[in-house]
């Protein structure tokens, strides 16, 4: 029974995750398909691209729920299943990244399935874990993502602080040292999933946002005036 219990929250942790919010919002609110936009992706960020602020933010919201939501079913069905706890939100994170709900053939003729990034929902499993290190979470990458200017590093630094958020607080005594893993199988699975992000990182074509988008914009146009008053 507990073995059955176990595959049912972990098939629902995924099918949750799989939920392309991101889709329905921009599709309701434009008539756009998310899929056909920038990255492709369905997270908040081409969301925000696709359809503006509000719907990048509700997208976003909705996705840290479903993570949330994985961990508060395993805990319902199983309490004190601290394993499960970790799991779920994992496999929440692997559906709203490869959605059994988004499958499409790919370049080579084989099946593929679509998503997001993740940076979300592993922010939704990590808040259902300890609901405080929402704090310190949304702070931290909102500041990687203005300064270092690349949402691709800002999605891959959720893992790595919910990580380091559970190891502050296993070394206190405060928090169980299981939930490390939780962190850190979250930041494998960001990572696998933006593999062609971390390409174009390492070839300089990484698209940039924030600060230094800005900054960017601002030294073109001052070329391009300097330029024309040489000229």
């Amino acid at each position: 029974m507990l073995v059955v219990v176990y595959i049912v929250v972990i098939l629902c942790a995924y099918l949750l995750g799989s939920v392309p919010t991101g889709l329905f919002i921009v599709k309701l609110s434009t008539g756009k398909d998310l899929r056909k936009v920038a990255s492709g992706r369905t997270g908040g960020t081409n969301a925000m691209r696709a359809a503006g602020f509000w719907a990048g933010l509700g997208t976003a919201v909705f996705d840290t729920l479903k993570g949330a939501m994985s961990v508060w079913l395993a805990r319902s069905l199983l309490p004190g299943a601290m394993w499960l706890e970790i799991l779920a939100p994992v496999l929440a994170i692997v559906g709203h990244n490869y959605s059994i709900f988004m499958v499409e053939r790919g370049e080579n003729g084989g099946i593929r399935l679509r998503g997001g990034a993740g940076g979300a929902p592993a922010t939704g499993g990590a808040l259902a874990l300890w609901l405080p290190s929402f704090l310190f979470i949304a702070p931290l990458v909102g500041l990687i993502l203005y300064f270092i200017g690349y949402a691709s590093i800002a999605t891959m630094g959720v893992g790595l602080v919910i990580t380091l958020i559970f190891v502050i607080r296993a070394w206190l005594g405060i928090s169980p040292w299981e939930y490390i893993l939780y962190g850190l199988l979250a930041e494998v699975v960001l990572i696998w999933s933006l593999r062609p992000n971390i390409r174009r990182l390492f070839n300089g074509t990484e698209r940039v946002v924030g600060y230094r988008a800005k900054r960017k914009k601002g030294d073109s146009g001052y070329s391009s005036s300097s330029s024309s008053s040489s000229s």
